[in-house]
This record gives structure tokens, sequence and C-alpha cells, in this order.
């Protein structure tokens, strides 16, 4: 199955199937928690690298063998094989969306891509979406010349976005700030665009930078939103989840 046509199998319309919940907690029985409290509210868990460094794989085969999906978050940036080999791991946990990182480079994303559809046609596992990061929403342009690359935040989303698709990445990881960028440069239909750095009206920015509100980014063209600290540090993660998915809501009508 092409890239494409898995993407368009992932395209979401509902609003509750737009957002996904950031486990980023430190035990797997305050994930499962959440997940439980959740899982009727939200489309998605996201496991990223605190709570899988905590709790290993086991908690990604826990949250999905109780039927809810798992974008896993760890952003592989190694050499090519390495990276494909990770990639292949997490096909193996069936999650629905993983991520590498896109300054990786076109091998590193091609044999990531091209090892995730083998086994997943050879084992007879879901295909999962395999989406690039782009540039993180705590960086901005100092940010970036500090690590030696001479570029806004929009110009370097643009390079990596039509770097992924050429790479075959199924989408790519951005700002909200640059979704309506993503979707002026890049050609291929259904090319997702996931987006972290969301926060809902009248929240904290914590440390993000480059940030819109749930009804913006959709409006902008996000496919999913990650919303981590809002709901799962809430007083009641239910009412913070739903208020969010009303936002989306509000969007789409």
């Amino acid at each position: 199955m092409e890239g494409s046509q898995l993407a368009s199998s992932r395209m979401t319309t509902s609003a509750k199937d737009k957002l996904i919940v950031a486990l980023d907690v430190h035990t797997t029985q305050r994930a499962i928690q959440l997940v439980n409290l959740l899982r009727d509210y939200v489309g998605m868990f996201k496991v990223g690298s605190q709570l899988f460094t905590s709790s290993g794989p086991d908690v990604v085969r826990q949250v999905v063998s109780s039927g809810c999906k798992v974008f896993l978050d760890l952003k592989f940036h190694d050499i090519p094989n390495t990276v494909a080999l990770a990639a292949v791991e997490s096909v193996r946990l069936r999650v629905s969306i993983l991520n590498v990182h896109a300054l990786g480079g076109r091998e590193m994303m091609q044999r990531t891509a091209d090892a995730v559809s083998e086994v997943s046609a050879r084992e007879g596992l879901q295909r999962p979406s395999v989406i690039a990061v782009t540039v993180l929403t705590s960086s901005d342009s100092k940010t970036l010349s500090e690590v030696g690359i001479d570029s806004t935040p929009d110009l370097q989303v643009q390079r990596l976005s039509l770097l992924a698709e050429e790479s075959g990445m199924d989408g790519v990881v951005t700002s909200p700030r640059e979704i309506t960028l993503v979707r002026r440069v890049v050609t291929r239909q259904n090319f997702l665009v996931v987006t972290p750095g969301v926060r809902p009206t009248g929240t904290a920015l914590d440390d993000q930078k480059r940030v819109m509100t749930p009804a913006e980014a959709v409006a902008a063209g996000a496919d999913y939103l990650v919303v981590g600290r809002p709901v799962t540090g809430a007083k009641d993660p239910v009412i913070a989840a739903s208020g969010v998915v009303k936002e989306i809501e509000s969007a789409l009508r």
C-alpha cells in the first residue's frame, strides 16, 4: 500500500478522533488510569520518551491491548539501519503512528518507510503511519542558530517537509504556526500534519513557543492535535478533554 493510501485510510473527520492525549507521566499505573478515564473522549494516546523510558514497551502493549490507539513519539534519529530496525519493532507493538527526526536525512527516512511496509506485509500487521518531526515547538530562530542552522523555523519546516514527502513519509510533525505552510508546499494528497504545541483557550503556554488554540489549528489544516498537560494536569481531565473536542468541533462546523 502506498503512503498516500495509508494516510487516506487514517484521515480523521470527527473531533474526538483528531485529539491525541500525551501520556507524559512517569508510571504505567498513572498512564493506564488516564487511558481508562479518557478512552471514550479522545481518539489516541501518545507514549513519549518519559513514559517509555520509565515503563518500556509493555505500557504500549497494555494501551493497545485495551483497544486504544497509540502514537509512539520517540523521534528516532540515528544511522539508517538502526532507525529502520527500531521502526520495525514499533510495528510489532501495533502502534498507529510512529515518528522519526527529518534531520536524519533522506536515506534514513526512505529505509524506515520501506522497512515498515515490508514487515507489515510479511507479518500481516497493520501498517502504522510514519511521520517526520520537522522543528520542535519549543524551538525558535535562536535555538536553530545555536545548533548551526541558519534559518527561520518556517523555512526549516518547509525544507524538511518537502524532504519528508520525497522520502516516503506519511506526514510530518510541525507546530501550528507552520500548518498552512506545509499544506501549501506539499503536493501529496492526504499528507498528514500532526500538531503539538496546541493550547486550549485560556491555558498556560508552558515551554511551547509557536502555539495555536485547537480551533485555530484545525482550521489551518491539522489532522491530529497532540495535547498533554492541559488535559492530564487538569483537575478534571475528562472536562478538559471534552473542552478541547468542543473547540475542534467549532472549527469543523
